[in-house]
């Protein structure tokens, strides 16, 4: 299985993926002439002044939600994979797709935005959505939908499960082991991966307002309280973070385990995190209830900084000062040995033993407790990804008790996810990541060439803010936007009802 898969891998995350995630950004960051700085202040705004209504959840908890998918096990143990397998320099090309990053995740979000649904009195939209509207290509949009159903539903789990496992086992222990059907698994494996099935079947029977209800709470809180803890860290070791920037960077051009090492890793691991272009998420924000479309692709563009630049710089921060690190080389050769060989780069030990080191006593519990609530949160954003696609299914394709079995064999890939083994869970992961994120970035790259709505979008939101309206509408008519008819129907509904309103005046001024 895990030769098959690594084959998998070896295809999908060619050099190609990697020159594409980073092309994609560097385009839309020029096309939109950088949005994501010209507009910081405006994504802070926007992020802050958004409600929510019955159809749809707010931009706050659009965010939310799609922060929960992106702040995940990539923030701990996929940062800690990068230097083990990359060096340092590979948290330099973490930024760097972040950075980039942040325009594409402007231009999925808000074409999720314009292109979404109402469906069951909810919003649903996203790339199957956008492309089969937008490329007017149904095949495709199929394709992504079934992708993503098996990557969201199947793969992508067991890598969250699988790091909260090893990161309880670390801290408290393995406990007895058990016999099972699937062979020997310590108690400590079993137990939490029981405890978390339980209560993942809770939340998903409840629906997406039980998800971004849990997640607005949930997200800020853990991000903030890891962001101090590192920070915590930082400044005990102050005079290191110099050393440790120099040499991120000189590692990133002249790095000690291969250039295409440091630059793979750094963007395989920083599009796992951030997920930019990925196409996870610009499902959460389709779901967002917004005056304009543009709006929540600005706050899902903000969402990138807090990702990569906040928690993956604090993780990385923390490895590298502290030296709780080694870097592998050809075989099973180190370049940098600084722990014991039989310590996996793929997990989150190099983060435990970081803090450890530095707090005695607090590490490894801290990050059994911190993954499980980042863990958790990216699973259940990743089977409203998985639902939102067979929503997409079921409109043309009726077929009774879908969402039910997705909801049992989410819960099934946790459990198994929980206590298989670290290399082949990521291994899967990535089969799952670089599945989705070729499907969207071509899509998304294409639609752009076809009609360009998410810069047409923009122009519209940046000219009406110049005029310093309050109340944006979204006339995609107007702008040779096709296929958007939420937003028609919208525009007409208010247009219909302000023409209504003025005959009303015109009928009192007459009487008068």
């Amino acid at each position: 299985m895990q030769s098959l898969v690594d084959f998998l891998n070896g295809i999908i995350w060619s050099p190609a993926l990697i020159y594409l995630c980073l092309g994609a950004g560097l385009f839309y960051s020029i096309i939109t002439r950088f949005v994501q700085i010209r507009h910081f202040f405006e994504m802070w705004r926007l992020l802050l002044s958004g409600k929510g209504s019955e159809k749809g959840i707010s931009s706050f908890q659009a965010l939310a939600v799609s922060l929960s998918g992106r702040v995940g096990t990539g923030n701990i143990a996929g940062v800690a994979a990068a230097i083990g397998f990359g060096g340092p320099g590979a948290v330099f090309w973490m930024w760097v797709v972040a950075f980039f990053g942040a325009a594409t995740a402007y231009a999925e979000s808000t074409l999720a935005q314009i292109y979404k649904e109402e469906d069951e009195g909810e919003f649903r939209g996203g790339p199957a959505y956008y492309i089969e509207k937008a490329m007017g290509q149904k095949w495709y949009a199929w394709i992504f939908a079934i992708a993503t159903i098996f990557a969201c539903g199947v793969l992508l789990p067991g890598v969250q499960s699988n790091s909260i496992g090893n990161a309880v086992e670390a801290a408290f222990g393995s406990g007895d082991m058990i016999n099972t059907a699937m062979g020997s698994f310590s108690a400590a494996k079993v137990f939490t991966g029981t405890l978390v099935s339980v209560v993942l079947a809770f939340i998903i029977f409840g629906g997406v307002k039980r998800i971004a209800n849990f997640t607005q709470i949930v997200v800020p809180f853990m991000a903030l309280a890891y962001i101090i803890t590192a920070f915590v860290i930082i400044l005990l070791n102050i005079s290191e973070v110099p050393r440790i920037f120099s040499m991120i960077i000189g590692d990133a051009f002249t790095p000690m385990a291969g250039f295409g090492a440091a630059i793979g890793w750094g963007v395989k691991r920083g599009v796992y995190s951030n997920e930019a272009g990925q196409g996870t998420g610009p499902h959460a924000a389709a779901a967002a209830n917004v005056q304009h479309p543009a709006q929540q692709g600005l706050v899902q563009s903000f969402s990138i900084y807090i990702d990569t630049l906040l928690v993956c710089s604090a993780t990385a921060f923390m490895i590298l000062i502290t030296g709780m690190y080694n870097v592998h080389g050809a075989g099973e050769a180190f370049i940098i040995q600084n722990l014991a060989s039989d310590i996996g780069a793929n997990g989150p030990v190099f983060t435990q033993m970081a803090i450890e080191s530095a707090l005695p006593g607090i590490g490894k519990p801290f990050i059994a407790v911190a993954l499980f609530f980042f863990a958790f949160t990216t699973i259940l954003a990743y089977y409203y990804i998985a639902e939102t696609n067979i929503a997409y299914i079921r409109r043309t394709v009726k077929v009774p008790g879908l969402m039910f079995l997705l909801k049992l064999v989410l819960i099934s890939a946790v459990f198994y996810g929980t206590i298989k083994t670290a290399n082949l869970a990521w291994a899967m992961g990535d089969v799952g990541v670089g599945l989705m994120a070729w499907l969207n970035i071509v899509g998304i790259l294409i639609v752009f060439f076809l009609s360009k709505p998410a810069i047409k979008a923009l122009k519209d939101y940046e000219q009406q803010k110049a005029q310093g309206v309050k109340d944006y509408t979204f006339n995609p008519v107007a702008l040779g936007i096709k296929g958007a008819t939420y937003w028609e129907n919208k525009f007409n509904k208010k247009s219909q009802t302000s023409g209504e309103q003025e005959g009303e005046l015109d009928a009192v001024k007459a009487s008068k």
